[in-house]
C-alpha cells in the first residue's frame, strides 16, 4: 500500500476487489468495495502480510472525518481538498 494519492487497489479473498478511501494513520489505510462503497474495511500493513478489519459505514465516516480534521490541523490543503472531494461522493 502506498501513502500517495495515486489509486491504489487491493485483492480481499471474499469481497474481491477494494478500492483505497484513503490512509489513516502509519500501515493503517480505510479502503471500500469497489462499486457499492457500501462494505468498508480497516487495513493494516504488517510483517505477516494484511489484515482486513470489517467496519460498519457509520465508524468509516468517522474515520474519514478525523482524517481530515488532521489534513486541515497539518495545512495540508490540497491532501484535504481531495480528500473532501471522496468525503462528499462517499457519503452525500
Amino acid at each position: 500500500m502506498n501513502p500517495d494519492n495515486l489509486e491504489t487497489y487491493i485483492n480481499h479473498p471474499t469481497w474481491g476487489l477494494l478500492y483505497r478511501v484513503c490512509m489513516v494513520e502509519q500501515n493503517q489505510e480505510l479502503f471500500t468495495t469497489l462499486y457499492a462503497q457500501r462494505l468498508f474495511f480497516l487495513v493494516t500493513t504488517d510483517p505477516k502480510g494484511l489484515k482486513f478489519q470489517p467496519i460498519g459505514r457509520t465508524e468509516a465516516r468517522m474515520v474519514l472525518e478525523s482524517r481530515l480534521r488532521n489534513l486541515r490541523r497539518m495545512g495540508r490543503t490540497q491532501e484535504y481538498d481531495q480528500l473532501q472531494s471522496v468525503f462528499k461522493t462517499t457519503f452525500q
